[in-house]
Order: C-alpha cells, then sequence, then structure tokens
C-alpha cells in the first residue's frame, strides 16, 4: 500500500484584482491566502507522512518579477525534502517553459518532467509508474493523450496531465481530450490540473481535478483543497479522500426581500442569511458577495440609495468579529412591487409613459472592438469583464433604468 497527495494550479502569488488598494483586514489577509493555503498543503503531506506528491500544474501564475515567488516554492520543497517525500509535477499554460523566464534549482526530491515529451518515473520504493508532461508553451492546442507511452505491466499506472478535456466556462481549452481518450489509454489514476473547480470526473479509472488549493475570487467560491489517495496491494485505489486546504472561502449569497416593506425588516433577514454563511465557511475568513433580490416596495428607495444598504450590510458583517467576514460586494437585484399592467391601466399619461420606457428589446450587438478586446484576455478575466458588455450587461443596465422609473411612477408626494 502506498498514498499520494495530488493537487494542482497553486497560482503562488496571484495577483488579487482590486484587493491590493483596499487596506482592511479582510482585503490584506486575502492578499496572503494562495502562501498560507500552500503552507497547509506541506503541513498535511508531512502529518499524514504521504509516499509522494503529485502536482498537476500551475504552480506560478506568470512570470516572476523576482526570485521571491521561486524561493517560497522552493522552502515548501526543501521541509517535504527534510521528510523524506518526493515531489513529481508537471508545468501547465501558466508556467509552462516559455512563460517562466527564471529559473532556481530544485531540491533532489523534486522531479520536473520535460516540456519536450511524455516521459516515465519509476520510483524504486513503490510499484507505481508516474507518467507526465511539462507544457512547452501556454498554448498547448494539441491532444496530449496520444503521446502517453502504454501503461507499464504490474504496476499502478499514474498519468499527470494539465488538460480542460473538453473544454470548461472560464477557461481556455489547452491540451484538449475526451474521458474517452483517458479511459482508453488504461491507466489507473489520471491526475489533472486546469480546471480550477473540485470534480471527480469518473471512477475506475480515476479521472480526478483537486481544483486549485485557494479560491481567488468570487468565480471560485466553495471548499478548496487537494485529494489524498491510497492505493492497496492490489494496485486498486481504495480512498480518495478530500482535505480542504484553503485560508479563505468565497461564496455568493442570495437573500430574498420578497413583499419586505421596510429597512427594519431587511436587516434581520441579512443577519440570519449571513450568519448561515459564516457557519458555512468552517472557521475561514468568508469572502460574501451579497445579492439581494425579490419583488419589494423598497425597490425604489434601496436604488437611490445603494450607499445605505451596503454600510448595513458592512456593519452586520463588522457584528461577527474581526476577520471573520470581508464583503466583496453587494448587488441589488430587487424589482418594484408593481406590474406593468396595474401602472398602465391608472390614468393615460402614465400609460404612455410605461409604453415609451426602453426596454430590454433591440438592445445592439457587441461593437467589434469590444469583441476583439474580450477575445485577447485571459479566460477567467475575459468571463467577469464580458458579462457588462454582452447584450445581458446591457439589457441589465435598461432594467434597472425601466425599473427606477417604474417604481418613481408608483409614488406619490415622494412617498410609496
Amino acid at each position: 500500500m502506498f498514498r499520494f497527495l495530488h493537487t494542482a494550479d497553486l497560482h503562488l502569488d496571484s495577483p488579487l484584482k482590486g484587493l491590493a488598494s483596499q487596506d482592511d483586514s479582510g482585503a490584506q489577509a486575502l492578499l496572503g491566502a494562495s502562501r498560507k493555503a500552500f503552507h497547509s498543503l506541506i503541513d498535511l503531506a508531512i502529518a499524514e507522512s504521504v509516499d509522494f506528491v503529485v502536482i498537476a500544474g500551475d504552480v506560478y501564475d506568470r512570470d516572476w518579477k523576482g526570485y521571491e515567488t521561486g524561493l517560497f516554492f522552493k522552502r515548501g520543497m526543501a521541509r517535504l525534502h527534510a521528510a523524506n517525500i518526493p515531489v513529481y509535477l508537471i508545468s501547465g499554460n501558466h508556467d509552462a517553459a516559455s512563460v517562466i523566464s527564471k529559473k532556481l534549482n530544485l531540491p533532489e526530491n523534486v522531479r520536473t518532467f520535460s516540456s519536450r515529451g511524455p516521459e516515465t518515473f519509476e520510483p524504486a520504493s513503490w510499484p507505481v509508474a508516474i507518467h507526465g508532461m511539462s507544457f512547452p508553451n501556454r498554448a498547448v492546442e494539441e491532444n496530449l493523450v496520444p503521446r502517453y507511452p502504454a501503461p507499464v505491466p504490474g504496476k499502478f499506472n499514474l498519468g499527470l496531465l494539465h488538460t480542460s478535456l473538453a473544454g470548461s466556462e472560464g477557461h481556455d481549452t489547452y491540451a484538449p481530450c475526451t474521458v474517452a481518450d483517458l479511459v482508453a489509454k488504461g491507466y489507473d489514476y489520471w491526475a489533472l490540473g486546469h480546471i480550477h473547480q473540485p470534480q471527480v470526473v469518473h471512477e475506475d479509472p480515476w479521472i480526478v481535478y483537486p481544483g486549485n488549493l485557494q479560491g481567488r475570487h468570487i468565480r471560485e467560491s466553495g471548499a478548496r483543497g487537494c485529494r489524498l489517495v491510497t492505493v492497496d496491494d492490489d494496485s486498486s485505489v481504495s480512498a480518495c479522500a478530500w482535505h480542504s486546504l484553503d485560508v479563505a472561502r468565497w461564496a455568493e449569497l442570495k437573500v430574498d426581500l420578497d413583499g419586505v416593506e421596510s429597512l427594519e425588516a431587511v436587516l434581520p433577514r441579512l443577519r440570519s442569511a449571513m450568519g448561515e454563511a459564516v457557519e458555512q465557511a468552517e472557521d475561514r475568513l468568508l469572502a460574501l458577495r451579497l445579492i439581494v433580490e425579490g419583488m419589494t416596495p423598497l425597490h425604489g428607495f434601496l436604488c437611490s440609495r445603494p450607499d445605505r444598504l451596503e454600510a448595513e450590510v458592512r456593519s452586520i458583517a463588522e457584528d461577527f468579529g474581526e476577520g471573520v467576514v470581508w464583503i466583496e460586494r453587494v448587488k441589488l437585484a430587487t424589482r418594484p412591487a408593481v406590474t406593468l399592467e396595474e401602472l398602465a391601466e391608472r390614468d393615460a399619461l402614465t400609460k404612455v409613459v410605461v409604453e415609451t420606457t426602453p426596454g430590454t428589446r433591440g438592445v445592439a450587438d457587441l461593437p467589434a472592438e469590444v469583441t476583439e478586446m474580450l477575445n485577447v484576455l485571459p479566460g477567467d478575466v475575459r468571463e467577469e469583464l464580458g458579462q457588462s458588455w454582452t447584450s445581458d450587461g446591457v439589457a441589465a443596465i435598461y432594467d434597472d433604468a425601466r425599473a427606477l422609473i417604474l417604481d418613481r411612477l408608483v409614488a406619490k408626494g415622494g412617498e410609496a
């Protein structure tokens, strides 16, 4: 029997946009989260006395500005070396051979797979053959699986591969392949990287994405960590256990204000929902995007005073204690408590306003310049930025303006 840790997508020192300019404790904690999660990975490997560690690409987020990021990773590898734990790693699209221009020699326990073609390492201590190939450049469009060697008879065959499989929203398509391709190869375990959402894609053989160690933004919500895999003497996987390693957890929380008529009634709902989210964060810093929605007479007030709602949310967050909740954003998605039909029947003038208020029909397609700009951006950046430029994003702006106008039509003397 032997055991190994499967991790990927460390993205050490990945820049967290919008946080560097904020000096509150929550933002500062998030800035150092990827390093703390990496420390937790090393601690886990040593505490569990694993036989080896495999890293399926993207140790680094981009080329180093200096050597500190590389030195930090080397210190972690040195701790594993002192504990007699080997490491086998491949490079992905973010730390491909053509991307990282600086280099540091790593401790002798670290074996990095070549970017020239697949290699196989067969450690003498365990009946395992580890196959892998690093990315030679950032954009690998070839299916690499056919190039991987045949499984070694009588051994547990473990494949390391950085791939998008058939593609995933928010991730560029690199080294594309299918589950059928991987199954047909005859390996016992595919240790994948690139997709940041943890998932077991297939069992028998095992095809696993461990996800990244630490969520970096709201689209990487939920628990993040690695897999601890146990292989029995008959070369079968008896356990593929999940271990959470994140030190901060991102979450999107929706609070329904349907029918709520006063701000005083809103606050208990916010507090209760936020309290549940804090519990689900499992004693980690909760990085929270809060969305209020529903049909409410308060819609007009909330639209005209978004600063008041945000201040109330941040005040509630502080009540949970320092370093418990950090508010990333408060988003308003409520609707006025009135139908267009009711307004149109009120009087002739209101009917004219209702019928001529801009709607979402006829929203123009994206300008060519915007499309070109989005196409050259990395997938994770393109996804969020693109939402504000797509027809849906433009339609949302029209909807907000329309709802605010209609809400004002309901008002009489400044009060609804």
